[in-house]
């Protein structure tokens, strides 16, 4: 305001009154919001409005905001249809879809019927409006609207509220559209739309616009060659009944041109539009559960079939640019999709045809996003992440994928001993987060220069979206856990590294209420029937086991940064005292973690005992049903255990206390015991050849990431028992000195730990020997003298077979070396615990 007096420009004044609706978004108390700021923002431009000074459109959209937040829905109306509605102009039809939505929170379905049905005369391709014009008219039939005698209808015109008047509206619109020089969709489907809400609600009416399989094939006669065909039809195939289906699929193929030839034993299409018209009939096959219902041998001939149509595809696409799709990509995924129904069937060898067929799509078609996506899915599935990590980078990830795709990468990463990688794709999306508080502020700074104030509310909610998001939350987590694997008590001590990460075990600072689950779980193509597809439960379920998993790593991290806060005591008390600087309060902080992580495992455990199966191109399943199968739980959650033992052993003395003592003992026999039992579930072939085809093992290979970092973990409590122990021993051997005695008992407390250090070493010495074993395994196994035994393997496909076998294998002996090299790190580590 002080610059709008200097200077009384309106773009100064509306600024002020932008930040007071600004003040109402932030503000905590939403009654505070409308019964002060917004009041206030509306007084404001009142006082421009009544004095004429309103100039620009953005001023007229500001009013507009402040009337419908404060739910003057009737005021905005006026607004939007009178004076200041004519400045309504830089966006098509800006004024009416205003009026629209109004009318909607009004619930004047009158007038949204007619000011719909006036927009369909003008434009009968936009869906939007049919939508609204369906929705009031059924508005109106269930209220039992009848318009007033002599008078006008409503507002905005004639008012249609009947089905009958319905039915004709839209074959009015068919006949119009018929006359038009331009083929449009929209009234074809509204017809469609109008039966399915028919059928829905139960009316006898439908049969006036026609039998839907008829209305359907005369659809596909009309735009069969167009890509959207599919999509448009996809909506409406409920409406076919299920006898009809192989029926409905081969009446469609009847039109379609396709030419058998000399050299192939099936018709293929001769030009691109009948190539788009049998795609769009496969894929609604495939839609239908026509292929889902075929045996093995069906599927494969099938298979065989979409390989050869896709091939002889390729010859329309010579001329594509690299970074153009080839037109029968799509067969080729729909080849895939069949053979990954053989996978889930038990067929191991249909897993490396996928990966063969993607690996030759994407030579011919080195842009094609949905075989990157694919091939990622399958080869993360196999356990290989370093083919991974190169196609997610070709996918060229912009801004808010990093968000939406981003857990494609960073749930595998770790959990398949590519440390390195992992490190790299959490920096990845890290930046975008952090780099989206700065940026989000720039538009902001935008909009107020350039007067789209609409944008800012969008803008806010857009940074706060980002902030409470999952993946966020989860890539954070997750790369503090390895930074600690990596560095900490390794190139800098668990302290340090705890301290430049600015961590405390009492914050917490996920937005656990607020935690938005923002991945595109949509981003691959899928065909199936709705019965086998992604459904809300399935998201639910996903977000809620993302959730729980979540929990427990933010608490074990917490847990693990709590224990630098353990200072050593000097001079130990006798009993445990709350002491005054919070000293003590410290193991409190501790404890309660404990019993919050127990509670959260507890969940967990519940939670797998439902057994769910995500469809095979669904959320992929966290890493927590291995977490607690393995035994790293039980093994993660007696340290943690044992660090309260020390502690109050700390605190007690060595006199007295040999009940704690013995409890210390017995923890490291059973901590030893577990984990060498987590050893013995990491022993096994990473990569096998049985009947000749390949089998891998990605449990193996997550098992022993697993067995990483609880051994991390041990070593950390161990260095916490070290820095307790090592001042006791040394005052018993000053007391030992002073009395001159040689035979000054030693508590067993030393021992326990003298010999479970040592059981340590071997241990870790016996998994890096096992690791050295898969390593010459790996570099041993001779895959290209290995042949599949099917036959479906043309000569092409081999040496993609042979590609994709190479790139599995460098993967696991990548993994292998990354995971022994930081064993033997821990390994040194160990040799210096000695008290």
């Amino acid at each position: 305001m002080a610059l709008y007096k200097i200077v009384p420009k309106n773009p100064y004044y509306f600024w002020s009154v932008m930040s007071l609706i600004m003040q109402s978004i932030s503000a905590q108390d939403e009654n505070l919001s409308k019964t002060m700021f917004l009041p206030l923002a509306e007084r404001m431009v009142e006082k421009m409005v009544k004095e004429d000074k309103i100039e620009a459109e953005a001023e007229v959209e500001l009013y507009y905001m402040i009337l419908e937040r404060l739910e003057k829905y009737k005021e905005a109306l006026d607004v939007v249809r009178g004076k200041l509605g004519e400045k309504l102009t830089s966006e098509l039809q800006s004024r009416e879809n205003k009026c629209m939505a109004m009318y909607k929170k009004l619930c004047r379905w009158p007038e949204c019927n007619a000011l719909s049905r006036r927009l369909l005369l003008k434009n009968s391709d936009d869906w939007q409006f049919y939508i609204t014009y369906f929705d009031s008219v059924f508005q109106l039939i269930d209220e039992s609207w009848t318009p007033p005698p002599e008078e006008e209808h409503s507002l905005e015109g004639e008012v249609h509220y009947t089905v009958e008047q319905a039915v004709k509206f839209v074959e009015e619109r068919i006949t119009e559209e018929s006359k038009s020089s331009r083929p449009l969709r929209g009234p074809y489907l509204a017809k469609l739309e109008l039966i399915r809400r028919l059928r829905y609600r139960g009316c006898n009416d439908e049969y006036k616009l026609g039998d839907p399989e008829e209305l359907m094939f005369q659809y596909f006669r009309k735009f069969g060659d167009k890509p959207c065909c599919f999509t448009d039809l996809k909506v409406f195939v409920d409406l076919l009944p299920s006898s009809q289906y192989t029926k409905f699929i081969s009446q469609l193929l009847e039109v379609i041109p396709l030419s058998a030839t000399a050299e192939s034993e099936i018709a293929l299409p001769a030009d691109i539009k009948a190539l788009q018209q049998h795609l769009c009939v496969v894929q609604l096959s495939r839609l239908l559960g026509i292929y889902h219902a075929m045996d093995k041998k069906q599927k494969l001939t099938v298979v065989r079939e979409l390989m050869l149509r896709y091939r002889h595809g390729l010859e329309f696409g010579k001329s594509c640019l690299k970074t153009e799709l080839q037109f029968s990509d799509y067969y080729c995924l729909l080849a895939v999709h069949l053979l990954l129904d053989l996978w889930l069937e038990g067929e191991e060898s249909a897993v490396w045809q996928c990966l063969t067929l993607l690996e030759e799509g994407l030579s011919h078609s080195p842009s094609n996003a949905q075989f990157k996506l694919l091939l990622i899915r399958i080869y993360c599935r196999l356990g290989a992440f370093e083919p991974v990590a190169e196609l997610y980078s070709s996918l060229d990830a912009k801004h808010i994928q990093h968000d939406t795709i981003g857990y494609l990468l960073t749930r595998y990463a770790e959990s398949l001993g590519h440390y390195a990688a992992a490190s790299q794709s959490c920096n990845f999306a890290l930046r975008f987060f952090h780099s989206n508080q700065k940026d989000t502020s720039e538009y902001i700074i935008q909009a107020y220069k350039y007067g789209a104030f609409e944008k800012i509310p969008e803008f806010i909610a857009f940074r706060n979206r980002l902030n409470s998001s999952l993946h966020f939350a989860q890539v954070r987590t997750e790369r503090m856990l390895l930074d600690l694997l990596l560095e900490a008590n390794i190139s800098t001590s668990l302290e340090e590294s705890i301290k430049s990460m600015s961590l405390s075990p009492e914050e917490d600072d996920i937005p656990w209420k607020d935690l938005r689950d923002n991945r595109d779980l949509t981003v691959l193509f899928n065909w199936d029937p709705k019965d086998r597809d992604i459904s809300e439960e399935h998201r639910k379920l996903s977000l809620e086991e993302e959730t729980m998993w979540l929990r427990i790593r933010s608490l074990t991290l917490r847990l693990v940064s709590g224990l630098p806060t353990l200072s050593h005591t000097i001079q130990p008390k006798n009993s445990e005292k709350t002491a005054e600087n919070g000293v003590s309060s410290k193991i409190d902080t501790i404890r309660s973690l404990l019993q919050q992580l127990e509670a959260a495992v507890d969940s967990g455990k519940k939670f797998l005992e439902q057994k769910i199966q995500y469809p095979v191109l669904g959320p992929p399943p966290t890493r927590m049903a291995g977490f607690f199968s393995n035994g790293s739980c039980q093994c993660q959650t007696s340290l943690f255990y044992l660090v309260s033992d020390i502690y109050e052993l700390d605190t007690n003395g060595l006199e007295d206390s040999a009940e704690i003592q013995e409890r210390i003992g017995n923890s490291f026999k059973s901590l030893v015991d577990r984990l060498t039992d987590l050893f013995n579930k990491c022993k096994g072939d990473l990569i096998e050849v049985r009947d000749g085809t390949l089998k891998t093992h990605p449990n193996l290979l997550e098992n022993l990431v697993f067995f990483v970092e609880t051994i991390s973990i041990a070593l950390w409590v161990s260095s916490y028992c070290d820095s307790v122990l090592r001042p006791f021993k040394s005052n018993l051997q000053k007391k030992k000195k002073k009395k001159k005695e040689s035979s000054v008992a030693m508590p067993p407390v030393f021992t326990h730990f003298l010999d479970y250090v040592t059981e340590l070493q071997t241990l870790t010495s016996n998994v890096i020997d096992h690791i050295k074993g898969l390593e010459i395994i790996l570099t041993a196994l001779k895959l290209e003298d290995m042949s599949l035994k099917d036959t479906l393997l043309l000569q092409e496909e081999k040496k993609f077979t042979k590609t994709v076998q190479g790139k599995v294998q460098s993967s696991y002996h990548h993994s292998v070396q990354e995971i022994g090299e930081l064993l033997k790190k821990r390994l040194d580590t160990i040799k210096k615990l000695k008290i």
